[in-house]
């Protein structure tokens, strides 16, 4: 599971409407799809239409290809960035992958734990590993986990997170459960110039997927057209069980 996350943690932040959410997604995909399918398939994609090349890759930011910046200014051009966008569109429509995604509404939770509250990093991690051991366990698997790096402090709050939901569980899955169904004890944290397709995926997904949970909470948010289609193929990646869709959680 390739882990992205929009927002901070800092509750001091929560009455500003720019920084009230924190939201963990995470994309899952076979390894194997990723090594034969996505990594190529998405290469492929930078070499067409921004000449990336393997010496000095291209990575896939969503913030900068929504604004043109950096190796992405040939998309200024409304012909070859409508080629692209759909491109991109039919790869991640095709692509084998699965989505979870939490969204923590921190002013809420300020004023709901007033004396205590529950560190959001470690909140959203924990309901988030808590759905991914599921998905693991309904299908007999084991897995691991990579998050994207954000710098020292926020690197080392996710380790530390991680390692006690190891050492002490979650309220819904408890520590045997947790350790049996991931393949290391300390989580991964990789840059985006790793050039690691899985986290450029998820990248491209979060903002999107947490512009829809905090819609069908009542939320005003400003969808742009692109991701209202991204949204759209998101309805056929969220991890389900039967009908009822599991991989989308508001906090």
């Amino acid at each position: 599971m390739y882990v992205d996350e929009v927002g901070n943690a800092d509750l001091r932040s929560s009455d500003d409407p720019n920084h009230r959410f924190l939201s963990l997604t995470g994309v899952v995909i076979e390894l194997g799809h990723v090594e034969s399918v996505v990594h190529p398939e998405m290469e492929a994609l930078k070499s067409a239409y921004f000449g990336s090349h393997p010496d000095d890759p291209i990575i896939l930011h969503r913030k900068e290809l929504l604004n043109c910046r950096g190796p992405f200014g040939s998309l200024r051009d409304p012909v070859v960035r409508a080629a692209f966008d759909g491109h991109l569109l039919d790869l991640m429509r095709a692509w084998d992958y699965t989505v979870i995604s939490v969204c923590l509404d921190k002013k809420e939770h300020r004023q709901k734990y007033t004396v205590w509250q529950y560190d959001p990093y470690h909140y959203c991690l924990a309901v988030l590993l808590e759905r991914y051991v599921y998905f693991l366990n309904r299908r007999g698997v084991r897995g691991d986990v990579i998050a994207e790096s954000r710098g020292g402090k926020e690197d080392r709050r996710l380790k530390e997170s991680y390692a006690r939901l190891l050492e002490q569980g979650s309220g819904y899955a408890d520590a045997a459960q947790i350790g049996g169904a991931l393949t290391s004890r300390q989580l991964k944290v990789k840059q985006k110039s790793n050039n690691l397709a899985g986290l450029q995926l998820a990248d491209l997904v979060a903002h999107p997927s947490r512009n829809e949970i905090l819609s069908e909470n009542g939320h005003s948010v400003t969808v742009a057209p692109f991701a209202t289609k991204v949204i759209a193929i998101l309805q056929s990646k969220y991890d389900r069980r039967g009908e009822r869709v599991f991989g989308k959680k508001m906090l």
